[in-house]
């Protein structure tokens, strides 16, 4: 039987949202998943998520209802995976703490916006999520998050490397991949697609496929 995921995009369009939603959706598909790509935070309400596999928001910043966020939770609580990235995932929904709380982290800043080359330095060479990889640079925004310790973290990146107020604190390793549990759902996240070129980029598709097979529902 095929895997079942649900794919829900929209939010601030300029991180390119229908078309990154389209790539991960057709990553799933080569994968044999049977995938519904959305582009209304109603298909939460209209659908019972607890008969998909996995899910993966893809919506910056907006507003989410209580009625939409509920069953979302327990459906990740229930054993259905969440994975995303970037702000589609770690900048959504702003005021819904609950929803922070689920994905285990929360984006506060990019120092030096979409200029930085910075590595991201993988943790863990042998883990399932990163097993083969080796540390590589990126030439986009840098996240800057506020992360659950509880979080497993999979790969990191160093700040700082843009001058301003958080530099006289020192250097200090930012999770960029990490991955945790929602009850009996798996959790992941990866920092890295601020635009659909950065998705496609070798290392970053590697890590978005990873995390989304290993989050769905087993």
């Amino acid at each position: 039987m095929k895997k079942k995921a649900l794919v829900f995009s929209g939010g601030w369009e300029g991180h390119e949202p229908i078309e990154v939603g389209q790539f991960l959706s057709q990553q799933l598909r080569e994968e044999g998943y049977e995938v519904s790509t959305e582009t209304t935070l109603d298909v939460l309400e209209e659908y019972v998520l607890t008969d998909f596999d996995l899910i993966v928001p893809n919506w910056t910043q907006g507003q989410i209802e209580e009625s939409q966020l509920k069953p979302l939770l327990e459906a990740v609580e229930k054993g259905t995976g969440l994975a995303g990235l970037h702000g589609g995932m770690g900048d959504s929904f702003r005021m819904a703490v609950d929803y922070q709380f689920m994905v285990g982290g929360q984006w506060v800043a990019h120092p030096g916006n979409d200029l930085v080359e910075y590595e991201v330095d993988i943790v863990d060479e042998n883990h399932h999520l990163t097993a083969g990889m080796k540390t590589f640079k990126v030439k986009s925004e840098q996240y800057y998050m506020h992360v659950d310790p509880a979080a497993n973290v999979h790969a990191t990146t160093k700040f700082p490397l843009v001058d301003g107020p958080h530099a006289v604190n020192g250097e200090v390793h930012m999770p960029v991949v990490w991955s945790k549990q929602w009850g009996k759902g798996r959790v992941y996240y990866c920092s890295l697609g601020h635009s659909l070129e950065i998705v496609k980029q070798e290392e970053v598709q590697k890590l978005m496929k990873k995390g989304m097979l290993w989050a769905t529902r087993s």
